[in-house]
C-alpha cells in the first residue's frame, strides 16, 4: 500500500477480534520503531510487548481504569512505549532549548509503528490513558523511567471506514 493511501484508511481501532498476534508480526512493528529517526539519534525508547495471557490481562486492567478503553477487552497484544537512555547530544540539547525530545521520538516511534503494523494487515490504537504506577510495577519498569504510550495491536473486526474528519487546508497551512 502506498503511504498516502495508508494515511488515508488508517484509524485507531475499536473493536478487536479476539485472535492472537504473530510474534513475527510484533518484531516487524519494532523493527520500524527502531529505524525511525529520533533527535540527535538518541533512540529513547524501550519497548515491552504483552502478549501472554497474563500479561494482556494486566495490561487491559492498566488501561481500562474508571471505564476507558473498554474497547481493548478483546486485543490480544499491547506494545508498551517507556524511556530508553537518551543519547547525551539528545539530553544536553533538549535542556538548552527546553524541550522534551523523549516524547517527540516516541511519538515518531509509535506511529512507525502502527503504520507497520497496518502494512501487515494489523490494526492499533495508541492508548495515553493509562495507568502508568501499575504498569511499571507489574513489568519491572524502573521508578526514573517514563511510560509514554501503550499500543493496542490486532486484527480488525471487519466493518467500513469511518470518514475523516479533519481540518481545511487552508486552517492549518501557510505560506511565506
Amino acid at each position: 500500500m502506498k503511504f498516502f493511501e495508508m494515511a488515508q484508511k488508517r484509524e485507531s481501532c475499536r473493536n478487536f477480534k479476539p485472535i492472537d498476534v504473530e510474534k513475527e508480526k510484533l518484531i516487524k512493528c519494532i523493527e520500524a520503531a527502531r529505524l525511525a529517526p529520533s533527535a540527535c539519534n538518541g533512540q529513547p525508547w524501550n519497548f515491552i510487548v504483552a502478549v501472554e495471557p497474563d500479561a494482556v490481562k494486566k495490561t487491559r486492567e492498566f488501561v481500562q481504569e474508571i471505564g476507558m478503553n473498554k474497547f481493548t477487552s478483546e486485543c490480544r497484544a499491547f506494545i508498551i512505549i517507556y524511556d530508553g537512555s537518551a543519547s547525551a547530544s539528545a539530553t544536553i540539547a533538549g535542556r538548552i532549548k527546553r524541550r522534551d525530545y523523549t516524547q517527540i521520538d516516541t511519538g515518531i516511534a509509535a506511529a512507525h509503528i502502527c503504520y507497520a503494523a497496518m502494512d501487515q494487515g494489523l490494526s492499533t490504537c495508541i492508548l495515553g490513558w493509562l495507568n502508568e504506577v501499575k504498569i511499571k510495577g507489574y513489568f519491572n519498569i524502573p521508578e526514573s523511567k517514563r511510560v509514554h504510550l501503550v499500543i493496542a495491536v490486532g486484527y480488525a473486526e471487519d466493518k467500513p471506514l469511518r470518514n475523516k474528519s479533519r481540518k481545511p487546508m487552508e486552517d492549518i497551512l501557510k505560506f511565506v
